[in-house]
This record gives C-alpha cells, sequence and structure tokens, in this order.
C-alpha cells in the first residue's frame, strides 16, 4: 500500500508543474494585459509597471520565476491591482470561507445522497423508491444559479426566517441557505449513483449467498454490499467535493459570503491575472489531491487495484 501511495505521489508532482505551466503560458497568451483599460496607459508608464512586475522579462525566465516563486516559498506573487495585496493574502481571505460551507455541503450531500440511494435500493419498485427517485431527480434538475434566489425569496423576503447574505464569521443562520443551495444537486447525483450501484450488487452472488446463510439483512448490507456500492460513488466524490470547494462563484455571488468565487470572478473583470492564476492553480493543486485520495480510498476497497 506504501509503495502504491509513493508512485501516485511521483506522478502527481510533474502534473503539478505542468499544470503552473501551462496556465502561465495561457494567461499570458490572452489578449490585452493586466494594465490595459479604456483608458490607454502612457507609454513610459507602462514601461515602468512591467518592469516593476517583471512583465519586460523573456517570457521563459518569468515561467522559471514564477514557478520557483511557488515551489521555493509557496509565493504566488503581487496583485496586479490591489497595489497593498498579494495573491496569497486574497487566497487566505477568500478561501477559509468557501472551504467552511463546502466542506459542510460536501457532508451534507455524502450522508442524505448514500442514504437516499440506499433506501431506494432496498425498497426497489415501491412507493419509497419512486419517491426517492423523483426527490433525486427533481433536486438534480435545480442548479444553485436557481435555487438560491428562490431560497432568497422564500426564506427571507416572504418568511423572514434567515439573512439573505453576509458571512459574520460563519454563523449558522448565514450558512443554512448557501449550504444547501451548493449541496442539493450534488446530494441528487450520489443518491442516483449509489441506487444504481446498490442495486447491482444487491443482484450478485456473494449477498445472494450470505442471504442464504442466513445473516440479518442489516448485517448484510453494512458488511458486505455497501463497501462494493461504494466504487462508483468514491470516484465521483473526488471532483464534486473539489467543484464545492472552489466552484461556489454562484454561491459567494448571491449570498456576498466573501469567498474565494468572488475574488476569481473580480480578478478576471479587472484583469487581475495573478489572482486568476493563483486560483486556478489552487483549484488544479486541489483536483490532483483529492484524485489522490481517491486513488488510495479504491485501493483500500478493492486491494486487487494495488497491484
Amino acid at each position: 500500500m506504501t509503495t502504491y501511495i509513493f508512485k501516485r505521489l511521483l506522478e502527481a508532482i510533474p502534473t503539478m508543474l505542468l499544470l503552473i505551466i501551462i496556465s502561465f503560458l495561457l494567461m499570458h497568451a490572452a489578449p490585452g494585459g493586466p494594465f490595459t483599460s479604456e483608458k490607454a496607459v502612457p507609454a513610459q508608464v507602462l514601461a515602468n509597471l512591467n518592469a516593476k512586475y517583471g512583465l519586460d522579462q523573456p517570457l521563459w525566465r518569468q515561467v522559471a520565476n514564477y514557478v520557483w516563486g511557488i515551489v521555493a516559498h509557496f509565493d504566488f506573487g503581487p496583485s496586479f491591482i490591489y497595489k497593498d495585496r498579494t495573491v496569497n493574502e486574497v487566497i487566505a481571505q477568500g478561501f477559509p470561507v468557501t472551504l467552511q460551507y463546502g466542506l459542510a455541503s460536501f457532508v451534507i450531500a455524502v450522508i442524505a445522497g448514500v442514504t437516499l440511494g440506499v433506501v431506494a435500493a432496498l425498497k426497489h419498485n415501491t412507493g419509497i423508491d419512486y419517491a426517492a427517485v423523483a426527490t433525486a431527480t427533481a433536486a438534480h434538475a435545480m442548479p444553485n444559479f436557481v435555487l438560491a434566489p428562490l431560497l432568497v425569496l422564500v426564506f427571507t423576503l416572504w418568511l423572514g426566517w434567515l439573512p439573505g447574505g453576509g458571512w459574520e464569521g460563519g454563523e449558522l443562520k448565514y450558512m443554512v441557505m448557501p449550504v444547501i443551495a451548493l449541496s442539493t444537486s450534488f446530494m441528487a447525483s450520489i443518491a442516483r449513483i449509489t441506487r444504481s450501484s446498490m442495486l447491482e450488487v444487491l443482484h450478485s452472488n456473494f449477498i445472494r449467498t450470505a442471504v442464504a446463510k442466513g445473516l440479518p439483512m442489516r448485517k448484510v448490507i453494512l458488511k458486505h454490499a455497501l463497501k462494493p456500492a461504494m466504487m462508483p460513488v468514491i470516484s465521483y466524490l473526488g471532483p464534486a467535493f473539489v467543484t464545492m470547494i472552489t466552484g461556489s462563484v454562484i454561491v459567494d455571488m448571491y449570498f456576498s459570503t466573501g469567498g474565494i468565487g468572488r475574488s476569481f470572478v473580480d480578478a478576471a473583470l479587472n484583469r487581475d491575472y495573478s489572482v486568476m492564476l493563483g486560483v486556478t492553480i489552487l483549484v488544479g493543486a486541489l483536483t490532483i489531491l483529492f484524485n489522490l485520495v481517491v486513488d488510495i480510498l479504491y485501493a483500500w476497497i478493492d486491494p486487487r487495484i494495488r497491484y
């Protein structure tokens, strides 16, 4: 198992380096520049700005300096727009907020989705199964950019139960609607995958054998059926977790949580390329990390994968 993890880590390192280099080159190839605006900047001022941020150097040297800054010092450089802030400070301000409600959304989506899928599979072709499938389908058809304003309309404007936005240090009443908006569609996908996988496992020969031996159904489900049924679910959870943590632009915009999604949108609108690069690399690093976690969980569930 240790050898398997070590090999996967060795594969992740060059992948991360390629991600950084390609992201930098694509950002550099984009039209315009960080100091391009509707009002033309005098040539001497533009030359001074490029010299200050090292943009007048050859492209290979800019790439080398950027990669070295990240690898050696975990430094994403200064922000081009916020003169007194670095990219690290921008990420450090917004990422903990996104991580907090993203992690809560992930836990709720997994617990509710797996429970709903297992119950639907056990009650196959009954009213409970039909209700669970209908609930998952409706939730999947309701993306967060539709659900978010509906939540504000109902719980803030009509009922007055919850605040329509803000964060206030992550108080529960400010987290409820962002978590619901972010977790609902993922919960539906997890429920559908769990139901399909559980139905397939329940019709396997080893499950029939366990039932024929007289084992209690609860033990058959928890000890024999649930673990192999989780294989396709786990493969979905890695990308889903990264999406919940970093892909929360809609939630940040609607509920004004101050998360990393809003910083990414502001950076794109203001041509703050360094912040956009920092967030992009953060998303890529998290994707690689959690794909690695998924591979390790696969190897734990099915020892054959280690070889």
